[in-house]
Order: structure tokens, then C-alpha cells, then sequence
């Protein structure tokens, strides 16, 4: 019977496919668009910031899996933990409103500080939207390391790994982006695994969250991919990114979520190559295909273009590195 319960992630779907129409249009009519920097001309007429209509339709299906629990089931609920994590979400999410207003959204190309929040204000408030875990000690203080065994990390566990894992997250999930599609395809697939993992490994109720935001972002990805009428904005890539660090934190599969973050490390160590300052953008031609824009690989993007030679294009891009994300996915699975 508690299969009901899945409901509340067809919630998150429909309240995102349903609201985000609206959301195009008021932006559209208000002058909230940005440029599509992938398209000849780099056209300015795509929604900015649809990253607002996930993460409320993500919460309100959380809200519902808890309603849904509390009056129907009456069994008990990890509301602490519930709560904690939606708080971490939501302080992200504001986090990353705010970037997206006072610079030009997410794209994965902004780490240099030139557009939105300076840098350092963006770390610190990371680290303070992390709080909600580290007040209720979060997770478990033990983890087994290779070469080092079962380590006990004490009191470093929440006072610095989990800062640590949030600030990390949700700062690169946003270097892997500007593509249309990629950002939602990524956490969807990134997601969706972690849910089956945080299911099989005990915590179903983490796997249904995990899954509210799976349903939030497919909404989302509809209007997303190539062409895409709707960008994420930072409030996404920042909200997605911690919820990748709050599962793992949560669901005790720290070193899993290590391995499917793997691609976000590979980027991060590509874009340090150009000192943190080169677009993650191909160069569009008139026929609609990505050229390199510079002359060495400066991300996980730059090298798909280089890898699909004169047939590449954005579409092409995006699939291949969800091909490699799948990849390490595949891995993660063979280590439950």
C-alpha cells in the first residue's frame, strides 16, 4: 500500500509541467530572458531562472509525501531529517536567485567572479546554508576508506565533511552547464540512481524525496532540452548539487556519490587548466553545428566537441556526456 506514497513525486511532476508554461510567458513579457549561447546569433529569448518553479514543486511533493505519511499511513516519518534537507535546498535556492539577479544565470561559466555573487560571498553562504545538517548531526561519524579501513571522523564529520560536501556540490554542479538540457538531464539521471541506491540500501523514504526532485526536474526538462524555452538558473544547479551531498550525507553512501560525481571533479580539474576563466560554450556556426572555441579542452563540454568532430552539436554534446555520466553510474551500481 505505501507504493500510494509514490504519488507524491507524479505531484512534483505535474505542479513543474504545469507551472512552468506560465512562468515562460511572464518572463518573456517582463524582459526576464537571457541569451542562448549556443545558438547562431546567440538569440536573447529563453526564460531565465526556471530553477524557482523545481525547487517549489519539489518541495511541495516532499510536503505531500509527508502529509500523505503522517494522516493516511500514521507511521512515523524522519521529519527531522525531512526538514533539515528542504531547509538546505531552499537556502541554496535563495543563494542561488539571488546569483542569477545580480549576474546573467547558470551556465557553468561564471566561476570567475565577473558576473553574480563574488566568489568568497557565494562559499560562505554555502557553508551556512549547510547548517540544518550539521545541527542534527547528520549521517553516520564512520566511513571506510581504501587503504585506511573504518575511520571514525568524530565530531569533524559534522562540523567540516558536511560543510565540506554541501559547499563542494553545489558550487561545481554548476561548472558542468550551458547547455540546453544538460543541467536537469544530469540530475535526473544522477538522482534517479542515488534513489534506487538510498531504496535497496534501507532508507526508502530518502529514495522517495530523491524522487520528488527526479519527477520536478523531468517537468522541467520538457522545456529544457534542445531547443529549450527555459534556462535553470543558479536556484537549480545549486539546489540539485546539495541534494546530490544531502542523499549521500543522509543515506550512509558517501563513497557512491564520490564515484557518480566523478564527471564534476573531471570539470572542475579541465576548467582549472584555463585559471577558472573559459567559457564552457562551443562556437555556433549558421547549420546549427558547435565548433571548439579554443584551441585545448577546458571542460567535459570542449572535449564532446572535439570528440564528435564537424558533427557536433549541442544536442550530440549533451548526450555524450550523459553517456559518460551513465558510465560512472554503472560503476556506482557495482559497488552495492
Amino acid at each position: 500500500m505505501e507504493y500510494v506514497l509514490l504519488v507524491s513525486v507524479l505531484i512534483s511532476f505535474v505542479l513543474a509541467i504545469s507551472s512552468l508554461p506560465m512562468w515562460i510567458r511572464v518572463c518573456r513579457r517582463i524582459g526576464l530572458v537571457w541569451e542562448d549561447m549556443n545558438k547562431f546569433g546567440h538569440p536573447k529569448n529563453v526564460a531565465s531562472s526556471g530553477g524557482v518553479i523545481v525547487i517549489m514543486a519539489f518541495v511541495l511533493g516532499v510536503l505531500s509525501y509527508v502529509a500523505l505519511k503522517t494522516f493516511l499511513f500514521g507511521g512515523q516519518i524522519k521529519a527531522l531529517e525531512i526538514f533539515a534537507l528542504l531547509a538546505v535546498i531552499l537556502m541554496l535556492g535563495i543563494i542561488g536567485l539571488v546569483d542569477d539577479l545580480l549576474g546573467r544565470g547558470s551556465v557553468g561559466n561564471r566561476s570567475d567572479g565577473k558576473y553574480g555573487l563574488p566568489k568568497k560571498a557565494r562559499l560562505l553562504l554555502a557553508v551556512a546554508a549547510s547548517v540544518p545538517l550539521v545541527v542534527i548531526n547528520a549521517g553516520t561519524h564512520f566511513m571506510s576508506l581504501p587503504f585506511f579501513g573504518l575511520i571514525d571522523f568524530g565530531i569533524l564529520y559534522p562540523l567540516f565533511l558536511i560543510p565540506l560536501a554541501i559547499v563542494g556540490a553545489s558550487t561545481t554542479y554548476n561548472f558542468l552547464a550551458g547547455y540546453n538540457g544538460l543541467e536537469a538531464g544530469q540530475g535526473i539521471l544522477i538522482l534517479g540512481f542515488l534513489s534506487f541506491v538510498s531504496y535497496v540500501t534501507g532508507s526508502a523514504w530518502l529514495g522517495i524525496v530523491g524522487l520528488c526532485m527526479v519527477g520536478a526536474l523531468l517537468g522541467f526538462w520538457i522545456f529544457n532540452k534542445v531547443p529549450a524555452s527555459v534556462f535553470p538558473g543558479d536556484m537549480l544547479t545549486y539546489g540539485v548539487g546539495a541534494m546530490i551531498a544531502s542523499m549521500a550525507i543522509l543515506g550512509n553512501f558517501e563513497k557512491i556519490a564520490f564515484v557518480v560525481f566523478i564527471p564534476y571533479i573531471l570539470e572542475v580539474i579541465l576548467k582549472s587548466r584555463g585559471g577558472l576563466k573559459k567559457q564552457s560554450f562551443g562556437i555556433p556556426t549558421k547549420d546549427g553545428k558547435l565548433k571548439m572555441p579554443h584551441d585545448k579542452v577546458y571542460g567535459l563540454e570542449h572535449l564532446a566537441i572535439k570528440i564528435l568532430g564537424r558533427g557536433a552539436t549541442e544536442r550530440k554534446v549533451v548526450y555524450l556526456i550523459h553517456a559518460f555520466q551513465i558510465l560512472f553510474i554503472l560503476i556506482g551500481f557495482l559497488m552495492l
